[in-house]
């Protein structure tokens, strides 16, 4: 760690989740092809996961490829699905005691990758380090579309009645059921919105944002981050008061 960073230790975000923008802007500005700026943040990516994990946050997860992707140019979807290939390092993974998961419509991504992330995500469920969870073909639109279907199933089946519907049950009912809601979720590349990320999750998250693009998003930039949410008070709707 830097000398000049001072983490607290103690006040690691539990789970920290990434929105990585700015890769096609960034080989933009170099003049370079929009593919060269996603492979530079792959490896800002590799970065940011073992930085993440010698911390200890516990959960880290990475928006790498929304259902609205799927609308970009042909060439661009399809270096994408190479890059997300050639990045499934399970060594890496093993090498940091890393759990994968994936949260997304998987079964739309090609089968070879489906083959990989089956593959990594069986020969990782018995780490005991940082969860990985990869968003891919995300869209918490969809998310909360499918946990209202299964809830209504319920209804109609009358295993639960419409007034046992709490933001508890729906909260069962996402992809995230098994793990904590986002501390903080950073922003990369300058853009402030959340763009269909996490929306149900992030009702009380530190969001960060930030300018700098995501390939040059490196572990200086990080531990900002992680700096500003350690400077904020999280109240969830009490007072200071009752915090302290």
């Amino acid at each position: 760690m830097p000398e000049d960073c001072q983490l607290d230790m103690d006040r690691i975000p539990q789970h920290i989740a990434i929105i990585m923008d700015g890769n096609g802007r960034w080989a933009k500005q170099r003049d370079k092809k929009r593919s060269e700026g996603h492979r530079a943040g792959a490896e800002t990516v590799e970065t940011i996961i073992e930085t993440a994990a010698r911390l200890g946050v516990k959960y880290l997860t990475l928006y790498t490829f929304s259902v609205e992707n799927w609308d970009r140019p042909i060439d661009e979807v399809s270096s994408l699905m190479e890059l997300l290939f050639d990045s499934l390092k399970e060594e890496m993974l093993i090498k940091n005691k890393l759990r994968l998961q994936i949260i997304g419509d998987m079964k739309t991504l090609p089968e070879k990758i489906q083959e990989k992330l089956r593959e990594c995500i069986e020969d990782t469920s018995h780490e005991s380090g940082m969860t990985l969870v990869l968003a891919l073909s995300y869209s918490s639109h969809c998310e909360i579309t499918e946990a209202t279907r299964q809830i209504v199933r319920m209804v109609q089946k009358g295993e639960i009645t419409p007034e046992e519907i709490t933001p508890d049950l729906l909260s069962q009912h996402m992809s995230t059921r098994s793990m904590p809601n986002p501390d903080l979720l950073i922003r990369t590349g300058g853009e402030v919105r959340l763009s269909n990320f996490l929306l149900w999750q992030c009702a009380y998250s530190e969001l960060y944002f930030c300018d700098t693009y995501w390939p040059d998003f490196r572990q200086k930039e990080f531990y900002k981050a992680i700096e500003d949410y350690q400077g904020r008070e999280r109240r969830f709707g009490k007072t200071s008061e009752q915090i302290s």
